[in-house]
């Protein structure tokens, strides 16, 4: 499929799984519109996250049933190594969640299963743009997302955070072989 398809494919995932009944505060959660996003770009073979997005089969049985109720929209099998650090990573960002909705729990697991890709995190969820990430951290782990005052690539701010907590302060992305100087981690993503 060429560019242009693929994105037109995308855009019918997008609108069938925002288009399905859901309970108000389902309806009501920003980040909804993030998850079907990130579902739809795994449909077409974007990003890094295997089939069960990281999750149990419990909680993606759930996200089904409550987010996009209807039928379970096919995910391509794909396998993506874990890093041993993955566990922090969820618990560094369920560390700071806004503490409104249940997708938070799933967000953290998504995104930490994201960060073992090699590319820039929001193309390792296989959202749009970084547009789309910005806006899941800010309405998922906000008080993480306003720490980032550099507009810092996310991943690697979010490696910096854990690394950090534990007082290591040369910390890379599991994709970053080396260090990268001060402009490459604030250039703008293309």
């Amino acid at each position: 499929m060429n560019a242009s398809t693929v994105a037109t494919h995308r855009q019918l995932i997008l609108a069938d799984l925002l288009a399905r009944p859901v309970a108000a505060q389902v309806f009501a959660d920003p980040n909804r519109p993030i998850l079907a996003s990130l579902i739809a770009g795994r449909c077409c073979g974007a990003g890094v996250l295997p089939a069960h997005l990281g999750l149990s089969p419990a909680a993606l049985a759930q996200l089904w049933a409550d987010y996009f109720p209807g039928g379970k929209t096919f995910l391509p099998p794909q396998t993506l190594n874990e890093t041993p650090e993955r566990q922090d990573i969820i618990d560094l960002l369920l560390a700071h969640r806004a503490g409104q909705y249940p997708s938070e729990f799933w967000l953290a697991n998504i995104v930490a299963t994201a960060c073992a890709g090699n590319e820039h995190l929001w193309r390792d969820l296989g959202l749009a743009d970084r547009g789309e990430l910005s806006r899941l951290l800010f309405n998922a782990f906000p008080a993480l997302a306003r720490q980032n005052t550099g507009d810092m690539k996310w991943k690697k701010f979010i490696y910096r955070l854990y690394c950090a907590r534990d007082g290591v302060y040369v910390c890379p992305a599991p994709s970053c072989r080396e260090c990268i100087d001060h402009a490459n981690c604030f250039a703008p993503e293309e």
